[in-house]
């Protein structure tokens, strides 16, 4: 989440996707009236209802920010940053539903990219001819994300190398590197944050300074944001639970494959308050912070939210691996160097805007008529014990047979 203007006490502390709200009484009817239940309705109800309550989590979290201090606030926003997407992740986790989870990781990376900051550019450049940003805070960002993911292409490549070996893949082969990657993004995350809050803190301090002065002096009490925290943070959970429970029906009535459901609607509803954060300060003209919106969340996203899932997988007694299927790949490692071409001049205009939203709709378009892998399993199959590829049948086989070459 991000930095937002506010307003003290109660009043006009409300947004206008906030009415979005009236989705949670009908999500809990929808969910607990036996005689108004329908999975594909309550899967598009719940939601809407993550969106304003994602919205409110960010708001909170800006003004414990604002009361902590510089250092601590931006830890804070670092830390919580995407808390509805991996409230989320981790609610189809303990389902099972692996493939929706990791669709929904390579969505939010290349929705921040592509959707979030083209829309940013789009309606920033339309209000102003000309938009300029810290290229070297940009470059850093952008080249970072590229390391990042990385870490995700790797398991991947792991897989298409050693499958065309007999003996070369075995699942577990597979898990453990998963998880070493894991614990090296997760401690590359760590010196990030040592690098952009403390050692080199002036380079971001256009987009921190932006968010902070608007908070400073109407900031909500710690009690206030420590309730509204807690209050959204517990209906996203009981939102995410419905919305997890009711995705295999959704998706086989509305026809939708499990990788469109998690790369394109998970990812946008966990993402949708980001979105509009971001388009609002390129309005105001502040584009470091709408940049390090899009671009910072995406980076959260490879180094922080990737290895905890991966982390929590195990203790669901299902370990999740970081293969994804060859498209997502293809997707996030397109996207990662537009956005490094786009960084790298230090200014913006509509028509880049334009350009990365038109990739992103590509991309969707790819993924809606991309056909569903003959692997997919129901969730109660994937509760089964062995993890398998992301792409190839042959994964689930013995672990000490070979796998066919393609």
């Amino acid at each position: 989440m991000s930095a937002q203007t506010n307003t003290s006490g109660w009043s006009g502390i409300f947004r206008p996707l906030d009415w979005l709200l009236l989705a949670v009484p009908v999500s809990f009817a929808l969910r607990y009236v036996s005689a108004w239940r329908n999975d594909t309705l309550l899967f598009i109800i719940t939601g809407l209802a993550i969106i304003p309550l994602a919205g409110w989590m960010g708001r909170a979290t800006e003004h414990l920010s604002a009361r902590a201090g510089q250092g601590l606030g931006s830890l804070l926003n670092a830390t919580f940053g995407n808390a509805a997407e991996l409230i989320i992740a981790l609610m189809a986790l303990s389902k099972g539903l692996t493939g929706v989870v990791k669709a929904s990781l390579t969505g939010s990376i290349i929705g921040n990219i592509l959707l979030v900051l083209g829309a940013s550019m789009l309606a920033g450049g339309m209000r102003f001819n000309r938009q300029t940003f810290n290229q070297t805070a940009a470059r850093i960002s952008a080249t970072s994300l590229s390391l990042a993911a990385i870490g995700l292409i790797i398991p991947t490549v792991f897989h298409l190398a050693s499958d065309r070996q007999p003996g070369g893949w075995t699942p577990q082969a597979e898990q453990s590197l998963s998880l070493a990657i894991a614990v090296v993004l997760f401690i590359t995350y760590i010196f990030w944050l040592i690098f952009s809050l403390f050692t080199h803190k002036k380079l971001f301090t256009g987009a921190e300074a932006a968010g902070h002065a608007e908070e400073k002096d109407a900031a909500w009490s710690v009690t206030k944001a420590v309730t509204i925290l807690l209050m959204a943070t517990t209906l996203v959970a009981f939102m995410s639970e419905f919305l997890v429970g009711s995705v295999e029906a959704a998706r086989e009535q509305l026809g939708l494959t499990e990788v469109f459901v998690g790369v394109i609607i998970v990812a946008v509803i966990g993402n949708a308050a980001e979105h509009s954060t971001a388009v609002m300060m390129a309005l105001k003209n502040k584009t470091d912070l709408s940049l390090g919106i899009a671009i910072g969340s995406s980076l959260q996203i490879a180094l922080f939210v990737a290895p905890v899932l991966v982390f929590a997988s195990y203790l669901f007694g299902q370990p999740m691996t970081l293969e994804f299927t060859l498209p997502e790949i293809a997707a996030v490692a397109l996207s990662v160097w537009i956005v490094t071409e786009i960084s790298g001049d230090g200014e913006c205009n509509w028509l880049e805007g334009v350009q990365l939203l038109s990739v992103y709709v590509i991309l969707a378009i790819l993924f809606f008529f991309l056909p569903e892998p003959a692997h997919v399993q129901s969730a109660s199959d994937s509760l089964a014990p062995a993890a398998g590829s992301a792409f190839n049948p042959a994964s689930e086989t013995n672990s000490t047979a070979p796998i066919p070459a393609r």
